[in-house]
């Protein structure tokens, strides 16, 4: 079946309010780890992490930032208006977007969006520091602020919010700032956490290295997209946000000498999803019909001409290749990538992932990994007392063998 046809309600299950974790564990590593191989599931910590992965495994990672991307504005009527700045409106990279002074564009969602009259000028002041808003288009914002010399990145230190989902039912807090983010945290970028990379600590990180772990960064910054449910009865009705991608040259080669070496293991299904578009850009390369840029549509897997692919180390020799062609030190780009069920791992062995919502896109890529087992794995974990979503437990995720 081609994913377009897929029923969302398939992929569903009944998640009580109460197993969704409002706030984060005292310690991170304290968390449960459900840890899923050959059919068999076992409750760990995911401080035993180190315990479950052999010596040769690399484990992935999204080295993202979530800033604080909501901003609150007052009317001089009282009214409250939300803005959640989700891309710069004129494609530029999210880092060099941050960079911008005085002023700058980005495509937002406004919450309260009615009580905004056009023409209107929302301003914010805090401190020293005056930040106004005005509306371009629908959802695209005009900001624009003093001290012009602090870059945008700044004044969202200064004046923004963290943007925690939806189904967090609380104001954030100043605990949140770290919380919210990984330990790892490199660029500046995301709106919403990878969320399995949230239980690493720097303990964990060293029981890993001292095993003989290895660890490879990618970045891929996180959309608010990712909390959007489906809401078409098929997934054909349902589409995909593009969020920005940048991979190392070091990290494609530590995947190409993964490829006779030991298990990758994705942390996260941001990292995995990266991974699998390296494949389908390194696929165009070949065909002759790839950018300088990645750029991997949601169907474009599915419909690929041609009954034989290329197998994975000639697509990671073809983008290496290109990259070194241009003197480029990373591939960058964007991906839309949609993986569901009858989707054909390229990459991962196994998977470092929370528990995701019902009928959601992340839900689908775990059905894909596992298979039918998924719903074993979902109903041990809501028999067991596991948290579910952003702030709650982790999941380890080995996928199942053909024949399982």
């Amino acid at each position: 079946m081609h994913p377009r046809e897929i029923s969302i309600s398939g992929f569903s299950y009944d998640l009580p309010e109460d197993r969704i974790a409002q706030q984060p564990l005292a310690k991170r590593d304290a968390s449960k780890l459900l840890v899923y191989r050959n059919g068999v599931i076992t409750d760990r910590r995911f401080s035993d992490l180190a315990e479950e992965l052999p010596p040769n495994a690399l484990l992935v990672l999204n080295d993202t930032r979530v800033v604080n991307a909501r901003l609150v504005f007052q009317r001089f009527t009282g009214a409250r208006i939300e803005v959640l700045c989700l891309e710069p409106a004129d494609g530029k990279p999210v880092e060099q977007a941050f960079a911008e002074r005085g002023t700058c564009e980005w495509q937002c969602f406004v919450g309260n969006a009615k009580r905004w009259k056009d023409g209107e000028v929302l301003v914010f002041d805090y401190g020293r520091t005056e930040l106004k808003a005005v509306r371009s288009a629908a959802e695209r914002i005009v900001f624009s602020w003093s001290p012009a010399e602090l870059s945008f990145a700044e004044v969202l230190e200064r004046m923004g919010h963290v943007p925690l989902p939806p189904y967090m039912k609380r104001p954030d807090s100043e605990g949140d700032k770290e919380r919210y983010n990984t330990v790892f945290a490199k660029h500046d970028g995301s709106v919403a956490a990878p969320t399995a990379s949230l239980h690493f600590t720097p303990h964990v990180l060293d029981g890993l290295r001292q095993k003989g772990v290895r660890t490879a960064s990618l970045t891929l910054h996180v959309g608010a997209g990712t909390f959007l449910p489906v809401k078409s009865e098929r997934m054909e009705g349902h589409a995909m946000h593009h969020e920005q991608v940048r991979i190392p040259l070091a990290t494609l080669e530590a995947l190409v000498a993964q490829q006779t070496s030991g298990p990758i293991v994705a942390v996260g299904t941001t990292a995995l999803r990266t991974m699998e578009s390296i494949y389908w850009h390194g696929v165009k390369l070949l065909q002759g019909n790839a950018g300088d840029e990645l750029d991997v549509g949601q169907w474009e897997p599915y419909e690929t001409a041609g009954s034989k692919l290329p197998s994975t180390s000639e697509t990671l020799a073809a983008v290496i290749q290109d990259l070194r062609a241009r003197g480029e030190e990373r591939l960058v780009g964007r991906t839309q990538l949609l993986i569901a069920p009858g989707y054909t791992f390229r990459f991962a062995d196994a998977l470092i992932t929370n528990f995701h919502q019902p009928g959601s896109t992340l839900l689908l890529l775990v059905a894909a990994f596992l298979g039918p087992q998924w719903r074993g794995v979902y109903d041990h974990a809501l028999g067991n007392g596991y948290r579910f979503l952003s702030y709650g437990d982790g999941s380890l995720l080995w996928r199942p063998r053909a024949g399982q």
